[in-house]
């Protein structure tokens, strides 16, 4: 971890790196080193803050208790998958922690691998992520037809509001107010100039529209009562 920061440092040309991730948690180190690695590159200028990726909400609750447990800096931040067909972790997994320890989240593939594009009901066009080589797995995953059949709704759902169906689920995204930030994958100006655009369907996202996603999807995950 040390040894990767320096080197991130270097070939960014900067002082310091904003916010860094713990990509992946690593099961063959305990956790509580981990969180001391961290807490030196904080401690040391090197970072301002830390924040894990795919990890578990277990995962997650461990680094804080490690850390209150040796007066550490915590990660404030999870880069986890979220799209209107993967739900579980940001709607139901880490609701404990959002409202209890103020995370953060960099959320990634909003467009399921480019499934939520529109791109697939036609064909299978060139030059897409899902055509490239020993991807093979993720593509037979993407594409099955009932996925396609639920995106053929969702783009319905769209061309209704007026918009396209990236923009559609970007902006699906955006409305949770547990997202902080949207990685966009766009491989071209183009694809980046209107995925940009989500900002202005927004608006557009009623309570109304939600529910008919979740209609659509029947995948919203079941929150216990209390």
């Amino acid at each position: 971890i040390l040894e990767g920061c320096d080197a991130a440092l270097k070939r960014l040309q900067v002082d310091y790196i904003d916010l860094y991730f713990c990509h992946r948690p690593d099961k063959n180190t305990p956790i509580a080193e981990t969180v001391f690695a961290m807490d030196h590159l904080v401690r040391t200028g090197k970072i301002l803050y830390w924040g894990t990726s795919e990890w578990s909400v277990e995962e997650i609750m461990q680094a804080h208790l490690e850390a209150a447990r040796h007066h550490l800096i915590a990660p404030v931040m999870e880069q986890p998958e979220y799209n209107i067909f993967q739900r579980q972790k940001m709607e139901k997994d880490y609701l404990h922690m959002f409202r209890n320890e103020g995370l953060g989240t960099t959320i990634w593939s909003p467009l399921a691998s480019g499934l939520l594009s529109g791109k697939y009901l036609t064909g299978f066009p060139e030059g897409t992520r899902l055509g490239l080589e020993g991807l093979d797995w993720l593509k037979d995953r993407a594409l099955t037809e009932a996925r396609l059949a639920k995106v053929r709704q969702l783009n319905e759902l769209a061309k209704e509001l007026g918009t396209t169906l990236a923009k559609f689920s970007i902006a699906w995204c955006l409305k949770n107010p547990n997202v902080s930030t949207v990685i966009l994958g766009a491989s071209k100006p183009e694809q980046l100039r209107e995925t940009l655009q989500s900002f202005d369907v927004l608006p557009l996202m009623t309570y109304e529209v939600m529910n008919r996603v979740d209609t659509i999807m029947e995948n919203k995950p079941l929150l216990p009562e209390y």
